[in-house]
């Protein structure tokens, strides 16, 4: 491609470059507008879904470990409600800033649903995983922020067995969830 730019007249090379880094930038754009949830700025739940796939797919070939995590906001209707909609998603983007803070380059952290979010941590195995959810907990409570108004997480953590399917692991990690939240919650439980 630069070889054929090369030949054009100088002033016409410079406006075709500058046509290809505006659709460079506009194929950016549109990328993040297809993989990011809006709200948070996290992985949306079709690139969480894909990227699983691949993960998963890696973890049976490759026998490496992979875990999968799912918290929730304990409380959420009683933030929203209180605070209204517009603070709640204040605190959902905070939220979503400090799982990127803690979390490393390879984790994938995608916006579940509502208040649910997701993290896939590749080549982690379950006892990794359960550090991460304890370091993940423990800076959400030091979060100022998110400590002025009461946020804590639940969640549920599991690690890839043989022919596992996403579906299986998002099952168990649910009912991991589930557990933790009838537990008494902010509290992350294995499945």
């Amino acid at each position: 491609m630069k070889k054929k730019i090369a030949v054009l007249d100088p002033k016409f090379r410079k406006e075709v470059k500058d046509l290809l880094d505006h659709m460079n930038d506009c194929i950016g754009v549109l990328y993040d507008a297809a993989t990011r949830d809006e709200k948070t700025g996290l992985y949306n739940n079709k690139f969480f879904d894909n990227i699983m796939e691949m993960e998963l797919e890696k973890a049976q070939r490759g026998k490496q470990k992979l875990s999968l995590v799912i918290t929730d906001i304990d409380f959420f209707k009683k933030v929203n409600d209180t605070y209204g909609h517009v603070k709640a998603d204040e605190l959902l983007e905070r939220l979503a800033k400090v799982i990127m803070k803690t979390i490393r380059k390879s984790d994938i952290p995608a916006r579940f649903g509502g208040e649910e979010f997701v993290v896939i941590l590749p080549e982690t195995s379950l006892t990794k995983a359960n550090k991460f959810c304890t370091r993940l907990k423990n800076v959400i409570h030091k979060d100022k922020i998110l400590k002025k108004f009461g946020i804590t997480v639940s969640g549920g953590i599991t690690e890839y067995k043989a022919r596992d399917t996403k579906k299986k692991m998002l099952a168990r990690a649910d009912k991991a969830l589930y557990k933790a939240k009838k537990g008494g919650r902010d509290q992350f439980v294995s499945n």
